[in-house]
């Protein structure tokens, strides 16, 4: 059970080539950034090296900072099939390694997760790096703003805590294919 009053969220702005990586701790409400970076995969031979090298990253993260919960920025509808294709299996792979440490899982619409921290949907990553940089007195900001995205989906889901629109949530992974039964093969 996660204590109200101090616990710590990794948040995650999945993608194949960068994924942005946030960790806030929590503590009678007041939010700090712990740790924020990004894991570039680089050249490997094929996507699915990619993909396990983010799922080796993201559970490493998870053993070293200890997350009591991981919020997800999801993926929105584009029009590149092939990128939306990826764009998901990176978002797997991320769920897939905290299920694998049974933390619950959120997700977070891009446009809920742009609100919470600019108070606009629509706003660019250089306008969430430039709020998030005055919310925490951010000498230098990183230079791949996926950073800064993650951080914020923390902090968005932070502030959803309480509410009853949460969009999504997963307490493991009985509980991901209970709440999906349409993405479970028989």
């Amino acid at each position: 059970m996660v204590d109200e009053k101090s616990k710590i969220i990794l948040g995650i702005d999945p993608g194949s080539n960068v994924m942005g990586y946030g960790l806030l701790r929590v503590e009678n409400k007041k939010t700090s950034i712990i740790a924020m970076g990004v894991l570039a995969p680089g050249k490997f031979n094929t996507h699915y090296d990619k993909l396990k090298y983010l799922f080796v990253k993201v559970l490493a993260l998870v053993d070293e900072y200890k997350p009591d919960e991981v919020a997800l920025e999801a993926p929105f509808f584009g029009k590149n099939v092939q990128s939306m294709l990826k764009l998901g299996r990176a978002q797997g792979v991320a769920m897939a390694a905290a299920l694998y440490r049974d933390l619950p899982i959120f997700e977070y619409a891009p446009l809920k997760v742009k609100q919470s921290i600019t108070g606009m949907g629509r706003a660019s990553k250089e306008q969430v790096a430039y709020f998030l940089q005055k919310m925490y007195g951010i000498t230098e900001l990183p230079k791949e703003m996926d950073a800064t995205d993650a951080v914020a989906v923390a902090f968005c889901h932070h502030l959803q805590q309480g509410r009853p629109t949460q969009e999504k949530a997963y307490s493991g992974w009985d509980d991901f294919i209970r709440k999906n039964p349409d993405r479970v093969k028989k």
